[in-house]
């Protein structure tokens, strides 16, 4: 297996299925063909990405299954591999693309063959922004996946799907701008843009403060934090069904990511002194956008904004730099990840029926609807954060963390989770519960076979990732020691270099 490239594989094998695609005819025929293609492709994809799980080594926290090719010029290298942070994400991305290809089955009806080559390109694009070792690399696949979800929401959208998808490619590309230019000046000062060489390497104070608001600027827009979440309700509202799971449970974390692969490590001094900052953004965050959450009347805009205050938990639980808060921070990226795929596939399933997201028009869906009702309330609980359910481990772990460090942040952030009950518990009563007084739901059937093999996987994972959470935590515990105790060494070899100067 040493000698197989397997990063590659699983990173350009939907291409591969993009390309058969394309050769498909635009008939009937060629339609099926197109759905039973993408389907077999991603799940080839995913059972080649499991093949890394065994293969991996927890114990080490070096990057592994390494692939270098020489590319552009002599600096810049086509360089792939994953250590315990990148792995989960890789595994997150392969295991919901299925999902998300069954999701679309009945949904999509237009320009079938176009749509599915869309999702196998972005899942290419996707996966190779966690394996990507070279800075040039990775930006190159990070910005990449703007284009295909950029079409994703403005073809197959809501009636608002253009206003929406360039509100959405504006935001990203401008952050993503600063970033190029600290990429830049990082090549400069290094001479390489190798990014094992990049964690080692010592940048100028001055350049690490700079340099981590042009990377902040980017992943800020990414994940998105507070005030730079506005375009993720418009994008959300008008993307289908499978453009919303792809977007809330992958691409928002590549900004998680991002923060964890450069932010820490390569700009240490600039992340302790800054991180009074992410801290204020990730409790408004929190506070702010459960509260915006409560005075929603579309469940995909509450179940967006109910996003966004999740993600507040990752900023902080990572930039607290202890090891419950990074560790928190991830495993609350892979639960938010599993938990708003399953929230976005349940909106998606009464809005094929009804053609509606507006909560006032539905109630009582329990007596038609018992199995969508249960497997509603499972998602429901564990984006509130039930113990025993996924969504508890990663916002207990980063509020134990984060109190460690700033007991004030971390208690002005549990409001967050009293606020999750309220508004999720509420959208839950309205949809499920009362009477059913409304004509159309008298006649609306409940899921099927398609849409329970699609939630069958994801309420497996949210119980047992929420009572035996061990699989993930031990896969990064290794990786998230070494960074943290290097992100220490780093911050101190600055302070006492400091104290130096000024004697």
């Amino acid at each position: 297996m040493a000698n197989w490239p397997i990063l590659s594989v699983v990173t350009f094998l939907p291409l591969v299925g993009a390309l058969f695609i394309a050769l498909l005819r635009d008939d009937s025929a060629g339609v099926r063909n197109a759905r039973w293609v993408a389907l077999w492709t991603t799940l080839v994809t995913f059972a080649i990405s499991l093949i890394l799980v065994w293969g991996f080594d927890p114990s080490s926290a070096d990057f592994q299954f390494v692939e270098k090719r020489p590319w552009l010029g002599g600096a810049i290298t086509y360089s792939m591999g994953i250590d315990g942070i990148s792995l989960p994400f890789v595994i997150l991305t392969t295991a919901l693309m299925p999902i998300c290809i069954l999701a679309s089955w009945e949904a999509i009806q237009r320009r079938v063959r176009a749509y599915m080559i869309a999702f196998l390109v972005l899942e290419t694009l996707m996966v190779g922004t966690f394996c990507a070792l070279d800075l040039v690399l990775f930006y190159l696949f990070f910005e990449g996946g703007l284009i295909p979800m950029f079409l994703i929401i403005g073809v197959w959208g809501g009636p608002r799907r253009v206003y929406a998808s360039f509100k959405f490619f504006l935001y990203t590309l401008t952050g993503s701008v600063l970033m190029l230019l600290a990429i830049l000046a990082m090549y400069w000062n290094a001479q390489t843009t190798d990014i094992p060489a990049l964690l080692h390497h010592a940048f100028p104070r001055e350049l690490q403060t700079w340099a981590w608001f042009a990377f902040l600027a980017s992943f800020a827009v990414k994940l998105p934090m507070w005030p730079v979440h506005t375009w993720l309700p418009d994008a959300h509202v008008e993307a289908p069904t499978a453009g919303s799971v792809v977007l809330a449970a992958i691409l928002l974390k590549m900004g998680g990511y991002g923060f964890l692969r450069f932010s820490l490590p390569m700009f240490p001094a600039a992340s302790q002194e800054l991180a009074p900052l992410i801290y204020a953004l990730s409790v408004v965050a929190i506070v702010y956008t459960s509260l915006v959450a409560l005075m929603q009347e579309d469940m995909k805009k509450l179940i967006a904004y109910s996003s966004v205050a999740h993600m507040g938990f990752v900023t902080m639980g990572i930039f607290a730099v202890t090891t419950q808060g990074v560790a928190g921070g991830i495993f609350q990226m892979i639960s938010h990840g599993i938990i708003s795929a399953a929230l976005f596939l349940c909106v998606g399933v009464v809005y094929d029926r009804l053609h509606t997201r507006e909560i006032a028009a539905y109630g009582g869906l329990v007596n038609r609807m018992p199995l969508y009702a249960f497997a509603f309330m499972v998602f429901v609980l564990a984006g509130v954060g039930l113990p025993g359910t996924v969504g508890f481990i990663g916002e207990f772990l980063t509020l134990l963390g984060t109190f460690r460090v700033n007991n004030w942040v971390a208690t002005l952030a549990a409001l967050g989770t009293i606020l999750s009950a309220a508004y999720a518990l509420w959208l839950y009563r309205r949809i499920i519960f009362g009477t059913l007084e409304k004509t159309a739901l008298l006649r609306v059937r409940d899921i099927g076979w398609r849409e329970t093999v699609v939630f069958a996987p994801l309420i497996v994972l949210t119980i047992v990732f929420g009572v035996y959470p061990k699989p993930v935590l031990d896969i990064s515990a290794v990786s998230v020691a070494q960074l943290i105790d290097n992100f220490h060494h780093a911050v101190g070899g600055a302070q006492a270099a400091a104290l130096e100067v000024r004697r």
